[in-house]
């Protein structure tokens, strides 16, 4: 059987390690290649960036069991990451941000650039990031089809760590409206028991920022990972601000994004 690939794309900053150590820490439940994936914008950088790639690559410890492998290439960061994971076959990127700084706060940060350039799932952790067991993972639907498609990868990761997937929606003021969203939660409840994974499904207050109440509640309920599809109906997606509030959230919890599809007969 071929074994998982995983991209970790690393700038050669404190936050491309928190990416390469988590990285490392899924791969404790799961076989699984990680490739270091550094890029630079021309040739005559390749040399230098060779030499702190393996200096990275020579402290790893001895204790991980996954095979870490490494590649230099000229090319974007913005173009090339989600063809370069697509093309070797790459199930996961794991990739760090350094949040939103400056001319990103107006228009999209890095991070929702590179993951909006391809259909590879990531995990996206900040320079703090705990690398701790997973226990619970909340997913955060809405109304939209779209927002259903991170269920599939976001049991995968429950599966590989026995963890506990908490299933909520935003509570509607019109009742056909709620009756729909109650309807998914439990479909996707229903799925995940299928699978055997533990699932908790809970409706939050309307009204207010969605994003905070999200991370509000995964703050009262000691919750490790974020799971989002990334979808939006904005003419200028740019100014979207929920994915981008929760990946770059205060408490430095990881985040899984999709780039979600455009919905299909397959979502409900």
């Amino acid at each position: 059987m071929k074994k998982n690939l995983y991209f970790v794309p690393h700038d050669l900053t404190e936050v491309g390690d928190s990416a390469l150590n988590y990285a490392l820490h899924i791969c404790e439940k799961v076989d699984a290649e990680i490739r270091i994936l550094h890029l630079v914008p021309n040739k005559t950088d390749v040399l230098k960036a060779t030499a702190k790639i393996d200096a990275i690559f020579d402290a790893l410890d001895e204790k991980y069991k996954a095979k870490v492998t490494k590649q230099i290439v000229v090319g974007s960061i913005f173009e090339d990451i989600g063809k370069l994971a697509t093309k070797e076959g790459a199930q996961l990127i794991i990739m760090g941000t350094h949040g939103q700084k400056g001319f990103q706060k107006l228009f999209m940060s890095y991070a929702m650039q590179v993951i909006t350039s391809c259909d590879i799932p990531f995990v996206i952790v900040q320079k703090n990031t705990p690398v701790s067991n997973l226990d619970k993972i909340v997913i955060p639907i809405d109304l939209s089809k779209e927002s259903l498609q991170v269920v599939n990868i976001a049991g995968d990761l429950a599966a590989m760590f026995d963890a506990e997937v908490h299933v909520i929606g935003e509570k509607q003021t019109d009742e056909f409206l709620n009756i729909t969203l109650k309807n998914r939660i439990y479909i996707i409840n229903n799925r995940y028991e299928e699978r055997n994974i533990k699932c908790h499904i809970e409706q939050v207050k309307s009204g207010g920022s969605y994003s905070v109440k999200v991370l509000e509640y995964a703050e009262k309920n000691k919750i490790d990972m974020i799971a989002i599809a990334y979808h939006t109906e904005s003419i200028l997606p740019q100014f979207d601000k929920f994915a981008q509030n929760l990946i770059t959230n205060e408490k430095m919890l990881p985040c899984l994004v999709l780039n979600s599809k455009l919905a299909s007969s397959l979502y409900y």
